[in-house]
């Protein structure tokens, strides 16, 4: 039997997770002392058991440490394997040292979590020149892939969409959503002179100016790329833009600044709580979940299917 273990805010996601992959879901509780220092506390019935701790690396550093201790802890009670689904996996972007004296932190932190951990599920990792996960885990690493259930939900509620994709990186992915929800496609062209200062222009098109234009970014955590997007988009005439993020990052007033800017509506994905979450990632974690439970590692990417 599977015990799917659930980090603060991740039950919801914890429970149905649970229900599809017939696993017993509980919680890990984190106690703060006013020092800062954290005390973890797990379900007690963990002997001979397989165990996935669920938890998104929104904000990693005061979760890491609980993250080693909740692991460790489900071995000393007993457990068989100890995994980790993080629908969103942090400290991917800095794969190289762009200044003298900067830690490259995707590889350290992929050591970090193979001390820990025997395997890792995740969804659609922010990965810039890394080419996949395999690159930098050692342990068996998943990475499921949110294209189908983007395509699903914008056939079912925007069916005049016009996709756009915030920057040339993004083509290949957007290009994909596009093709299964039967839609058109463009790609802005971005500069970014900053963590904040970005600026985006919107190519002219005739689609845009008939359909509803629907912006995919995979990370909303600023917000500046979708803000400038929407801005140009109005100027040129749209309609008021959907937003449809896999990760809903929202740092600071992200979250109402986009909306202030003119988006019709912001869409996530549930790899982070949030009010904005409408797209479940539930029925693809259960597929990895199943093929882990058996040995099964010979694919390394796992397409979520719509439930």
């Amino acid at each position: 039997m599977t015990h799917i273990l659930a980090f603060p805010g991740m039950l919801p996601l914890g429970e149905r997770l649970a229900s599809l992959a017939g696993a017993v879901v509980g919680e890990v509780d984190i106690h703060r002392f006013p020092d800062g220092e954290s005390l973890v506390t797990l379900p007690d019935n963990l002997a001979g058991q397989d165990v996935a701790i669920i938890a998104t690396l929104r904000d990693p550093d005061p979760i890491a440490l609980p993250l080693r201790f909740a692991a460790e802890t489900a071995r000393e009670l007993g457990a068989r394997r100890v995994g980790l689904i993080a629908p969103y996996l942090a400290y991917m972007r800095q794969d190289r040292r762009f200044a003298q004296g900067q830690a490259v932190s995707a590889p350290l932190f992929a050591r970090f979590v193979e001390e820990s951990f025997d395997w890792l599920v995740t969804v659609d990792p922010h990965l810039h020149r890394i080419p996949s996960l395999e690159d930098i885990f050692k342990i068996p690493a998943r990475r499921l892939v949110t294209a189908p259930l983007l395509a699903e939900w914008i056939a079912a509620n925007v069916p005049d969409a016009v996709l756009l994709g915030p920057d040339g990186e993004s083509r290949q992915w957007v290009a994909e959503v596009a093709r299964l929800a039967d839609r058109p496609y463009e790609v802005l062209e971005k500069s970014r002179s900053g963590d904040r200062d970005v600026d985006v222009s919107v190519p002219r098109s005739d689609a845009l100016l008939t359909g509803t234009p629907v912006i995919l970014d995979d990370i909303a955590s600023s917000g500046r790329t979708l803000i400038q997007a929407i801005e140009r988009l109005l100027d040129a005439g749209t309609r008021p833009p959907v937003c449809l993020v896999i990760h809903a990052v929202f740092a600071g007033n992200a979250h109402a600044d986009i909306l202030a800017a003119g988006a019709a509506r912001i869409v996530t994905t549930d790899s982070i709580p949030h009010p904005t979450n409408a797209v479940s990632l539930a029925g693809g974690l259960a597929k990895a979940l199943e093929q882990l439970r058996f040995n099964d590692l010979s694919d390394s990417v796992v397409a979520i299917a719509p439930e």
